[in-house]
Order: C-alpha cells, then sequence, then structure tokens
C-alpha cells in the first residue's frame, strides 16, 4: 500500500520551500529561529 501524498494546498509557501525548511530544521539540529535566518539569508521571509 502507498502512502498518501502529501498536499501542500493551503499553505502560503511552495512545496520546495517547505521541505528545504523542514530539512535544514532536522539535518543541522536547529532551532526555528535560526532556521528562519537561514532561509532569509537566502532571501525567503517566513515571518
Amino acid at each position: 500500500m502507498n502512502p498518501p501524498a502529501i498536499s501542500y494546498k493551503r499553505h502560503r509557501f511552495p512545496p520546495q520551500i517547505i521541505s528545504h525548511a523542514v530539512w535544514v530544521y532536522f539535518r543541522f539540529l536547529l532551532s526555528l529561529r535560526l532556521a528562519e535566518a537561514m532561509l532569509l539569508e537566502r532571501g525567503i521571509v517566513v515571518s
């Protein structure tokens, strides 16, 4: 049985941005504030 596909229907950001933010958060064991700062350096405003 295949798992259901992830739906990003009601999110503000595209799926690529969301998956990158989640990857940064878990890969580098950062706080949400630090992950947000890293995205901001790349021009992605999360506020």
